[in-house]
């Protein structure tokens, strides 16, 4: 990914704020601190749940920076297109947002799942590590982390401004955050944005919906937290539902992150998976004991 970005930012040359840079440097050196820690004092779930918050940590910083940069580089908007697709597939999304608008407490219900998401990490790599399993806590990170990547690297031959609506003409609808982010996508691609602020990055990638995608992983991983299961699996559906409205994704951004989910996570699975090393020859020597060693059976 650092790859990625250093080639997709030249020769647009973005500069960090150091200032604010501060917070997310004190963040990765504490989670650092937190695995030698661990790993030092014989502490596996300490360590493994810190790497987890590491590396998504990592992985935000410079998913989000790189999508910035595709996005200053990047071509004619998808919008239409993308529109046409929810026409083809039957989302009517005038006729949904005066429906949802109707339901105040739905919203709230709706808005505040979309804006959780941060907090079903946290639940899910806490409770995996509490309960040491740590096989499904790596391949959970690293599902995250390759769809997170796909879905970047998908966005900058795909870029859109999102499913926008104006939130003045509804009663109780929120504005979305693609509402909220049209001048920091237009300041990349006119290339008035040059300075990054690690304090307020912004995802700013439409199709497919990294939300609906990790959320669909959530779901997978709830499955191994008893307690979580239902309720977990709910919360990420929730979220799934709510992501075309509050997140102001098309339908067909939703429908793409969920068939990148699955794959992910085989792929993940496979790329984590633990092989036994190779037992030293004098172990397996003397598993066999003293008569076989002499070649008596």
């Amino acid at each position: 990914m650092m790859l990625s970005f250093i080639a997709a930012e030249y020769p647009h040359a973005f500069s960090i704020d150091r200032v604010r840079a501060v917070p997310a440097v004190l963040a990765l050196v504490a989670l650092s601190v937190a695995i030698i820690i661990g790993r030092r004092t014989a502490r596996p779930r300490l360590a493994a749940g810190a790497t987890a918050f590491l590396q998504m940590t990592l992985f935000t910083l410079l998913g989000v920076v790189l999508a910035y940069a595709l996005a200053a580089k990047s071509g004619l908007l998808w919008d239409d297109r993308l529109a046409a697709a929810d026409r083809m597939i039957g989302f009517n999304w005038p006729v949904i947002l005066a429906l949802l608008d109707k339901f105040p407490t739905a919203i709230w219900v709706l808005g505040l799942a979309y804006h959780s998401l941060t907090v079903q990490m946290i639940v899910v790599i806490v409770a995996l590590s509490s309960l040491s399993k740590f096989d499904v806590l790596r391949t959970t990170v690293c599902a995250a982390i390759l769809s997170g990547f796909v879905t970047i690297l998908i966005s900058g031959l795909t870029p859109a401004m999102g499913n926008l609506f104006d939130p003045s003409h509804y009663q109780h609808l929120w504005p979305s955050v693609a509402w909220l982010e049209q001048g920091l996508i237009t300041g990349l691609r006119d290339g008035s944005h040059k300075v990054l602020d690690l304090t307020m990055l912004m995802g700013i990638v439409s199709f497919p919906s990294f939300h609906a995608t990790l959320a669909a992983i959530f779901i997978w991983s709830f499955r191994a937290i008893p307690r979580l299961t239902v309720p977990g699996a709910a919360w990420a559906v929730l979220t799934i539902l709510a992501t075309p409205i509050f997140g102001g994704h098309y339908g067909a951004d939703v429908i793409m992150g969920l068939i990148l989910a699955p794959p992910a996570i085989i792929f993940a699975q496979r790329l984590t998976r633990r092989r036994p090393s190779p037992r030293p020859l004098t172990s397996a020597l003397s598993a066999l004991g003293p008569l076989d060693r002499q070649g008596r059976h």
